[in-house]
């Protein structure tokens, strides 16, 4: 993993993308007990502009152009399965633009805020995602204030509040 950070570190020096943060069950890890992921999800602010995902072109050729392979969604970095998504939409872009930068092995990273990966995760649906959620709430993780206001902004209070019932022990 530590290589794979150095890699997305040097992507943003030499320009490939704006900023990146870990979101994913692997930023969920950050703040919960761990479990199983298969992949590392890096959302990520290109500079490009364009439909669906022909944006993250220029991230495929930069890191095939230095022998990295790509299976599917995933690019191999350092043998970690890589899925980039762009920011695609006010929630995710404000994740990626208020990640926390913490340190990993001694190498500079970041990763989404609890607050915004519940919000996300809320957004996106899917049974897992609201496990998840239980998950941060059972164990302290999310500032609920904060949350709250993540929420708001992002207009997902309907939902939350039509879904609570799943997040109650």
């Amino acid at each position: 993993m530590k290589e794979t950070l150095k890699v997305m570190n040097r992507m943003v020096k030499d320009g490939v993308i704006e900023e990146y943060a870990i979101g994913g069950a692997v930023g969920a890890i950050y703040y919960l007990e761990p479990f199983d992921t298969a992949d590392l999800d890096v959302f990520v602010q290109v500079s490009s502009t364009g439909s669906d995902l022909g944006v993250i072109a220029p991230i495929y050729d930069y890191l095939i152009g230095r022998g990295y392979e790509a299976r599917g969604e995933f690019i191999y970095i350092e043998e970690i399965p890589v899925q980039f998504l762009p920011v695609f939409n006010s929630l995710t872009e404000e994740a990626v633009k208020n990640a926390q930068t913490i340190k990993y092995s001694r190498v500079t990273t970041r990763i989404m805020r609890p607050e915004h990966l519940v919000a996300i995760m809320l957004d996106t649906g899917r049974p897992r995602d609201y496990l998840r959620i239980s998950m941060f709430l059972e164990e302290g993780a999310v500032n609920m204030r904060a949350l709250n206001a993540v929420l708001k902004r992002h207009g997902l209070m309907k939902k939350w509040k039509d879904n609570e019932y799943r997040f109650k022990p």
